[in-house]
């Protein structure tokens, strides 16, 4: 069988129609492949980007958010609307509900799902914001000038409440941690993100959890009493893998499948990509789990190069990326890039009471992470320094006078 013949007669189906589900299939047709790929999701929309769910679609600027892609020209097969519920892998077979589903090669990018507060999700006026489904059930709500309570100061919760306050909405942010982004940021770095809140006329509630939510008004443990025409929760979001119980396919504490180090499950002829699974990072000596835009992004482009690769006998890719991602809140563009956990310094690059500056984590001297407010400069700088695992000199790179690169040594 010559090898065009033996990609043809593998049928690749993924799992998984949002940025990584989309982008695995867009890339195997640009990489050559050509054999049979479908492309499950369980919404019955035309596949779409999620960023523009909470800025764009969600102030009305925009109607969706479809992804530019001419699926029937690509060859691609679309099963919208229909949801896997389970994997035989002794039959190379998926369970939805209509019907079996046979593959050769799956890949499961099934992405994650957001955490709900207990007790809440049944409670009128009580909002996720992960679908568009969910960016339209907002939409009039936010036209309406609601009071409305965010649940979680997080990254989605920060881009919601600016979102609010743009549509002219009375916010507070309650928020369980001692401050926003607790669980992304080191204390002194988030302390600094702090006043953005008060600045754009928002309330924010640290150390405050909800006790219960009644319809139109949140309850904290303290007993206070917050109005709330709505309530929006982003307390998290986890890997939207349970339905792969007693598959085989390896997952870890955390609910994500633990991919290796080419994005290959434990089970053969399965790999997973984006928001449900975590990698081996030998950059940082860590497995990591990426829940941002572009690991949705660069992963698929490995998983397609390894399944074609499969195919000819040739050597698979390793996965290793820098992560990267932004978001836009509170009047500001922020961007970080690395991972700082691996981290022994760090260094304030400007005045973080400004309008932007920037945080740089050095290890053994070497940038391993930055976070850049308004200086778009210093993150395209910095990508590429902490790509290349550079070592910069502290004093001169803290002087945000001077080009980030210049500080090399």
């Amino acid at each position: 069988m010559s090898e065009q013949q033996t990609q043809q007669a593998r049928r690749v189906v993924v799992v998984g129609a949002g940025m990584a589900g989309v982008q695995t299939a867009v890339a195997l047709r640009e990489q050559g492949f050509t054999g049979p790929v479908t492309l499950i999701g369980a919404e019955p929309h035309q596949p779409y980007d999620r960023p523009p769910l909470s800025k764009a679609v969600l102030l009305g600027k925009a109607e969706g958010s479809a992804f530019d892609v001419d699926f029937e020209a690509l060859g691609i097969g679309l099963r919208l609307g229909c949801e896997v519920t389970a994997v035989r892998p002794q039959e190379h077979e998926l369970d939805t509900e209509t019907g079996p589903v046979p593959y050769d090669v799956l890949v499961v990018a099934s992405g994650a799902e957001p955490v709900h507060l207990p007790g809440a999700a049944s409670v009128p006026g009580v909002h996720l914001l992960r679908t568009l489904d969910d960016a339209a059930r907002l939409r009039p709500v936010l036209a309406r000038q609601h009071d409305i309570v965010v649940v979680g100061a997080g990254w989605i919760g920060a881009e919601f409440a600016t979102a609010a306050r743009e549509a002219g909405c009375a916010v507070t942010v309650v928020e369980a941690a001692d401050r926003p982004l607790a669980g992304a940021l080191p204390a002194e770095v988030a302390a600094a993100m702090t006043d953005w809140y008060a600045e754009y006329g928002i309330e924010l509630l640290t150390g405050s959890r909800v006790e219960e939510i009644e319809p139109g008004t949140v309850i904290l443990s303290d007993g206070r009493r917050l109005a709330a025409g709505a309530v929006v929760v982003g307390i998290g979001a986890r890997p939207a893998t349970r339905w792969l119980t007693g598959s085989g396919i390896a997952l870890g504490p955390d609910g994500a499948i633990t991919a290796d180090e080419y994005l290959r499950t434990s089970l053969p002829d399965v790999y997973a990509v984006g928001d449900c699974a975590s990698f081996p990072s030998a950059r940082y000596g860590q497995r990591l789990l990426v829940h941002h835009w572009d690991n949705a992004l660069q992963g698929p482009r490995t998983v397609a190069a390894n399944v074609i690769a499969e195919d000819l006998g040739e050597p698979a890719q390793i996965y290793d990326p820098v992560p990267y991602f932004w978001s836009e809140q509170f009047g500001r563009f922020v961007q970080y890039v690395g991972h700082h956990a691996v981290a022994d310094t760090l260094v304030w690059r400007g005045d973080p009471a400004g309008a932007s500056w920037s945080v740089l984590w050095l290890r053994e001297g070497a940038l391993v992470a930055l976070l850049a407010v308004g200086r778009p400069r210093d993150l395209a700088q910095g990508r590429k320094l902490v790509l290349t695992g550079t070592r910069l000199d502290p004093t001169t790179a803290a002087d945000p006078s001077v080009p980030l690169k210049a500080a090399s040594l």
